[in-house]
């Protein structure tokens, strides 16, 4: 398998938010001879980035405004030459973003020598990855790739290659490499005989590198902070998911854990907590795994001590209420008193003995020592494991979950021969697999996934990825004392080798034990469940924890499973288990914490500083910046609206209304929704990211058959179960006009302007006017716009029409209709800065092409239809009165809603007498379109006899105005009406509604 990789837009702007910055740069680079230093001559064509021509004003300028448009404080002045700082998550594709960067601004301004430094072996091994398996993508668009190498001062050919290679150069370097002084001076700063006497880092220097920097938090101490200027870098770009508030230098660009969160480009955090209660074997051993309602009667899954004939074990059975402990332990004395169930609670998740003890799911009771405790961790991620492997396995994506532990000897132990052996933990994880799938496999109806299951043993579904021994045995490796990481490179390149192969489902390994200290520099997109089997002395922070398992899961295709892909649902599928050995309540808290820490530079309150000044833009794309009397009409709709309470906290009203998307702003605002609330979610609090408990999904939807069969259903179903696809005819002259009047319009482009001043040193007063500058006084200040300095623009030419026709996918004759039409001084504006004309011209026609593809989508239906399989196919899981309702008239035995709008919904649907069947439609039923899959919410059969018997398909929204609805929603929206158009079935109606009432008013009419 290979890993896809497809162009997101959060990356585009990370991208764009450095390389804008540079807009107007001429594309060049500086040829020099590279010579032994002896005026020998190595090369006559070395080569080095060329120097920034943009003024320091302008730089500034450029920064402030991305700033403003990213929702980020605006910078005062330049801080260093130049320093520029971007903020990404962990699991977004940092590395990812940073050498599409690299190729950007090689294509824009032909820079093309690059360091990446790093502060460990761990993520200089997974930045080289990196780079491996993105060649072909990025050559694909940019048709050329990158040369890059590990920095080794035994190489040093690589060096000298790395001047004089004309091509895109990239060198990794540990920050160890050049940050010590003295008797540990490196050997890159030594004049070695081997080199000809010449320093490397001098050869280095001459190239003016840029410098990229990957987590300066750990890499920019004292001594690297020097050692950097050494390397006469042209500019620095420093990315991080968690940056030093002291080192956040000119930041262009944030896509912190809240915003990621938000926009469902990581998985969400679930946490099944195991905690301990009693300490003696006098209360009983009791462990309540989960309950299940799904039943006629709810039962429990419960884990008790059984006298065996020689020992005690731990059995689990299903129980239900009755249940006797005594009875069925053998009649062990800790269950005499009364341990029979007297109640299970599936609403707040406890099962009641008669002797009044209560045992909550993930709760423990009773005498465990730490085996007992592992043993369970191991069970959970088991059965975690198999729920979202059953769930997925259909779906094309291989399930991964993954241990830490602290001692190799726990996973694996050799005898005197040599001969390999189970450690406890791995012969826990055979024990404990083999009992979990003989129960498991009693509730499978895929025949496919069950055959899967078997031909996979438990001894070869698990394996460990530690360093290896000269005699090839597993071993702790080493440990870096400072980062508590490992510096081992075999142990990463084990792991990292096997990053694709793990993804297939050819390859029988699902379950990965690995070293804790192995816990940053790599991951694998599949890991769905972690789970830490550290001793008591053991310190490994919650985000090291979770980032292994962050990035969205793949397919046997390689193909990131987005929402572009799977649509708004996308977290169900992308959810991280972490199975701790401590409650819910207590991981949850601390990984809430350590986020606060590094997000603090993030608003936690809303003021008025918080809007004042900011970049805003309406339903049009049209920005404006916000002015006091806008702030005062925002903190008014605010407080009224009791969003904010009096010290500018965010109410719970707020999230809720937030969640339906039922926000309200005054009528002049009312345009600027969208952007006022990317703004207000900038505050972080700990309901900015919710963690979920992993046992809070106590119900698991059933298809009622009988529903399924009724003749009204089926007389819907039967009408609505066409597949289609659509095809997209228009007039291109139309268009043509409507893109020339778009650009006459819209098209605005900066002019560059080089600023000269002149000035001398005054009479100095004291030592503090020379440090101030206030000795220089300022005498001449010229500007001169970019037509006036021939440099530069000399050297460039640009292929405006090929740039635009690569940027808009349309033909070379449609692009030079377009610009034949421009007004003069519109199409002069090129002139001024043609890398500005370039992409806002793009981005102009690009819009103006996706109204025009939308109004003219015609669909054509085809024989195939959609089955019972989109009915069953997916295993539905939800929490009775948080996301799920019992119901009488659903197709199911019970319904997950994603809101407050639809559970309403449904309750109005309930009571309706009118209402023979319905159902929420599954993500498997969709209908095609040029903007995505769309799925409609709801079908709905009435009996027949009423309401003319119609059927009805339903789209259900907080609120109904066309202008507050996304524009892509409008566009798929638009597409559906046209597919049912297409259908020709005068009984079925499909519209937007947000109450059952309105949708009979449609219907009477």
């Amino acid at each position: 398998m290979r890993l896809q990789f497809k162009h997101q837009k959060f990356q585009q702007d990370a991208t764009n938010a450095v390389c804008d910055i540079f807009a107007g740069q001429p594309y060049s680079s500086i040829n020099y001879r590279l010579d032994s230093g002896d005026n020998i001559v190595l090369h006559d064509n070395a080569w080095a980035n060329a120097k920034v021509q943009i003024d320091d004003n302008t730089i500034l300028e450029r920064i402030n405004k991305i700033q403003r448009e990213n929702q980020i404080a605006v910078s005062k002045k330049l801080e260093g030459k130049y320093n520029l700082t971007i903020e990404m998550e962990t699991g977004v594709g940092k590395t990812y973003t940073y050498i599409k960067t690299i190729f950007e601004l090689n294509k824009r301004y032909g820079w093309s020598k690059f360091i990446i430094v790093v502060p460990s072996v761990a993520i200089r091994e997974g930045v080289y990855k990196s780079l491996q398996i993105t060649q072909e993508h990025f050559a694909q668009e940019y048709s050329k790739k990158i040369r890059f190498f590990v920095y080794n001062s035994q190489r040093l050919n690589e060096i000298e290659r790395f001047a004089s290679d004309n091509a895109i150069n990239a060198m990794i370097i540990n920050s160890q490499a050049f940050n010590a002084k003295g008797k540990d001076a490196r050997r890159i700063y030594m004049e070695l005989d081997e080199f000809r006497s010449r320093k490397p880092i001098d050869v280095i220097a001459k190239t003016n590198p840029i410098l990229i920097i990957d987590e300066p938090q750990s890499v920019e101490g004292p001594k690297t902070k020097e050692g950097l200027k050494k390397f006469n870098p042209l500019f620095i770009l420093r990315y991080s998911a968690t940056h030093k508030k002291d080192s956040i230098y000119n930041m262009v660009y944030r896509l912190d854990a809240v915003e990621a969160y938000n926009k469902k480009l990581v998985k969400r955090i679930a946490v099944k907590g195991i905690t301990q209660k009693g300490i003696t074997a006098t209360e009983g051993f009791v462990y309540l795994e989960k309950i299940n309602l799904s039943e006629k009667a709810p039962t429990a899954m419960l884990q008790f001590d059984v006298k065996g004939a020689t020992t005690i074990r731990k059995k689990t059975m299903k129980v239900n209420e009755g249940f006797n402990l005594y009875d069925n332990s053998g009649e062990l004395d800790e269950y005499k008193n009364n341990y029979v169930v007297s109640s299970i609670n599936g609403k707040e998740d406890y099962i009641e003995f008669l002797n009044g003890k209560r045992v909550y799911i993930g709760q423990v009771c009773g005498e465990v020592n730490e085996e007992q405790l592992r043993r369970i961790q191991i069970r959970e991620t088991i059965l975690s494991h198999l729920d979202m492997e059953k769930k997925l396995y259909n779906k094309g994506i291989k399930v991964l979950s993954l241990f830490f532990i602290d001692e190799v000897s726990h996973y694996k132990q050799y005898d005197e021969d040599g001969q390999a052996q189970n450690g406890i933990f791995a012969k826990m994880f055979e024990e404990e697999y083999e009992k979990v799938l003989n129960e498991f496999q009693l509730d499978l109806d895929s025949d496919s996934y069950r055959e899967y299951l078997e031909n996979i043993s438990a001894n070869k579904t698990h394996a460990g990825y530690f360093s290896i021994d000269k005699k090839g045995r597993m071993q702790n490796g080493k440990i870096s004392k400072k980062e508590n990481t490992s510096e081992d490179v075999d142990a990463y390149d084990l792991i990292m080798k096997d990053k694709e192969r793990l993804l297939s489902f050819d390859e029988p390994v699902r379950f990965i034990f690995s070293h804790s200290a192995l816990r940053e520099g790599w991951d694998n997109p599949n890991v769905f469940q972690i789970c830490t089997l550290k001793q008591s002395n053991s310190e490994i922070r919650k985000r090291q924890e979770v980032g292994r398992g962050l990035r969205l899961c793949v397919n046997q295709k390689g193909e990131r499973m987005d929402e572009t892909v799977w649509g708004e649902d996308v977290q169900d599928i992308n959810t991280l288990t972490i199975i701790a050995s401590e409650s819910y309540d207590s991981f949850a808290k601390a990984l809430q914490s350590e986020l606060a820490e590094v997000l603090e530079n993030r608003p936690k309150v809303v003021s008025r500083e918080l809007f004042e000044g900011k970049i805003i833009k309406n339903n049009k794309g049209n920005q404006i910046i916000i002015d006091k009397d806008m702030v005062d009409t925002i903190y008014y709709d605010l407080v009224s609206n009791k969003y904010i309470d009096r010290k500018g906290n965010l109410t719970d009203k707020y999230y809720e209304d937030r969640k339906e998307d039922n926000i309200e702003f005054s009528p002049e605002i009312k345009e600027y929704t969208s952007s006022i609330l990317d703004i207000i979610d900038s505050i972080y609090n700990e309901k900015s990211i919710d963690i979920a408990n992993a046992y809070d999904t106590n119900v698991e939807l059933k298809l009622n058959v009988e529903k399924y069969n009724m003749k009204e259903f089926q007389n819907l179903w039967s009408r609505i179960n066409k597949k289609a696809i659509y095809e997209v005819e228009f007039d291109s002259k139309d268009f043509i006009n409507k893109a020339i009047d778009a650009l006459n319009r819209k098209l605005h482009v900066t002019k560059i302007y080089f600023k000269i001043e002149k000035g001398q040193l005054d009479k100095i007063k004291s030592k503090d006017d020379l440090l101030s500058g206030t000795a220089f006084v300022k005498e001449t200040r010229n500007e001169y716009d970019s037509k006036n300095i021939s440099v530069a623009n000399s050297s460039v030419k640009y292929d405006l029409v090929g740039k635009l026709v690569e940027g808009t996918g349309l033909i070379r004759k449609d692009i030079l209709a377009i610009l034949v039409g421009l007004e003069k001084n519109v199409f002069n504006q090129f002139k001024n800065n043609p890398e500005e004309f370039i992409i806002k011209a793009t981005n102009l026609i690009n819009e103006e092409k996706a109204t025009t593809i939308i109004g003219h989508v015609e669909y054509s239906l085809l024989d195939k239809t959609y089955d019972i399989d989109v009915f069953t196919e997916n295993t539905l899981k939800g929490k009775l009165d948080v996301n799920a309702m019992k119901t009488r008239k659903h197709l199911y035995d019970n319904l997950v809603y994603d809101s407050k709008v639809e559970r309403n919904f449904a309750t109005e649907l309930e009571a309706s007498d009118k209402v023979a069947v319905y159902v929420k439609l599954p993500n498997k039923f969709f209908i095609p379109t040029p903007v995505g899959r769309y799925n409609p919410d709801w079908a709905i059969a009435f009996y027949e006899g009423s309401v003319k018997h119609i059927y009805f398909v339903a789209e259900t929204k907080g609120t109904m105005s066309s202008i507050e609805l996304r524009t892509i929603e409008n566009s798929k929206i638009d597409c559906a009406k046209k597919y049912f158009e297409k259908l020709k079935s005068d009984d079925v109606i499909y519209d937007v509604v947000n109450s059952y009432d309105e949708l009979l008013d449609i219907i009477s009419k």
